[in-house]
């Protein structure tokens, strides 16, 4: 359960209660007093701004103990984070004023004619006299959204608002929050390209499965700019960057270790093709219907596509079964599949990465005490699975080199650049990823996602910093 602030705006009335009485009442009903504002001070009466610290589950009944008090007035209750969100998380500012004749001639009639002209007779100015060159268009049509499912595109827009902040702060990548109010396959892929010329990337997310592979793989093939579906991709690419340290911890090997993946979707199916890219040999996707099996026929394209691969196990069984004897289990799936004894039926030093949100496959309580190392998509427990790590930094750096696309070797550098922000002297079992607030993050995927591109050939510059 999450907790949340609240701000409780009361009048007492003195000839009846005591500020203590309110104190009491809200610790009574389950919440924590963080802060104390008089907004109207009065000898017969007076106004108070109350934040409270709450579990979510908890909320009502704070303000239900407060309306039941003879003396209290609730007049409002706020929501710290609505307030936030007030008005929208972003805005568009220009990036010189505009304060006379003079000024307006220049960036608008009659000068800009000739910047237009210069673009029209080469297109790649673009990247240089427009805002195309540090611009993300951040796109999603609301069918998959985080914990929350298909809530449509007006309900999507927040989480795609909240993305378009960590892109700017986090790298100074300039990221617009784009809602489409359609479901088809084709025309979502007909309106990303009609609206791609503004921007330098397009980032992907909240699309629901199989429909976001196609139109990444379309958008890919039919648009010369980097694509990337976040949700697939960026799951991925932490994953792998969290592995790769936890190995280090239990002192194994990529190519040696036996890995069971859970919940074969649009994340868990880059997960594994990255374990693939990676170095696994013995590899175990799971869905519901159980495991996915070397020479398996299936209707899914990409469950088929597992099932090509020489790595994949051709072992058939349920979750339980095939957890037995495995040195890594990744879970993108749903909550409470596996206990404590799952886990102690793992290998030696098992390393357990339980995402899914907001309950683990497996609950730390049950895992922790039978494995090495134990990591979830939550921020209230160490090792923190999240792709805020990657997008900023991939996107600065795919960015900054113009890249084509973002291929594969690009993604395993990015993953290699976040494991090594974690140094030898700080990695530990709890331990094995950086804060996303660590600055170094960023700088480093940048500088490994520049480097791959340009060893692959995708790059279209050479920034001076390579040169």
């Amino acid at each position: 359960m999450a907790n949340t602030s609240i701000i409780l705006r009361v009048e007492l009335d003195h000839g009846k209660v005591t500020f203590g009485d309110v104190a009491a009442a809200i610790s009574k009903s389950g919440g924590d007093i963080t802060s104390i504002d008089v907004i109207r001070p009065g000898k017969d009466s007076s106004v108070r701004d109350i934040t409270v610290e709450v579990v979510d589950t908890q909320e009502d009944r704070v303000v239900e103990s407060l309306k039941r008090h003879d003396g209290i007035k609730l007049i409002n209750v706020s929501d710290r984070t609505f307030l936030v969100h007030l008005g929208g998380k972003i805005k568009v500012q220009p990036t010189l004023p505009i304060k006379n004749r003079d000024d307006l001639s220049r960036v608008y009639t009659p000068g800009v004619a000739k910047v237009c002209t210069a673009i029209h007779e080469d297109q790649d100015k673009a990247y240089s006299l427009t805002i195309k060159r540090n611009t993300v268009a951040v796109i999603t049509d609301g069918t998959a959204v985080l914990g929350l499912g298909d809530i449509g595109p007006h309900a999507a827009a927040p989480v795609m608002e909240g993305k378009a902040m960590l892109f700017k702060q986090l790298a100074g990548v300039d990221a617009f929050p784009i809602c489409l109010d359609t479901t088809d396959t084709e025309e979502i892929i007909r309106t990303i390209k009609a609206i791609s010329p503004i921007f330098g990337g397009i980032n992907l997310e909240d699309i629901s499965s199989p429909r976001c592979f196609e139109i990444e793989t379309r958008l890919a093939q039919e648009l010369d700019m980097p694509i990337f579906h976040d949700d697939q991709h960026g799951t991925a690419v932490v994953v792998i960057a969290g592995l790769l340290n936890a190995l280090k911890v239990v002192n194994k090997r990529m190519e040696n270790i036996r890995v069971v993946v859970n919940g074969i979707g649009a994340a868990g199916v880059s997960i594994c093709k990255m374990l693939l890219s990676a170095g696994v040999t013995k590899l175990v996707p799971v869905d519901r219907e159980g495991a996915i099996v070397r020479g398996g026929t299936y209707s899914h394209p990409m469950w088929q596509w597992l099932a090509d691969q020489p790595q994949v196990e051709a072992n058939e069984g349920s979750l339980k079964e095939v957890i037995k004897g495995a040195d890594v289990f990744i879970g993108v799936s749903r909550g409470n599949l596996l206990n404590g004894e799952d886990i102690r039926s793992m290998g030696p030093d098992p390393i357990v990465f339980a995402m899914a949100n907001p309950e683990p496959e497996v609950s730390p309580e049950e895992a922790i005490p039978h494995s090495r190392v134990y990591a979830t998509g939550r921020s209230d427990y160490p090792n923190q699975i999240n792709n805020v790590l990657v997008f900023p930094g991939l996107f600065r750096g795919a960015l900054d080199c113009r890249a084509r696309c973002i291929n594969e070797p690009m993604k395993l550098a990015a993953a290699r650049a976040i494991a090594s922000v974690v140094s030898g002297g700080e990695l530990n079992e709890l331990y094995i990823i950086p804060s996303i607030f660590n600055e170094q993050v960023v700088i480093e995927i940048r500088k490994a996602v520049v480097q791959a591109a340009i060893l692959t050939g995708v790059a279209r510059r050479i920034p001076k910093d390579f040169r």
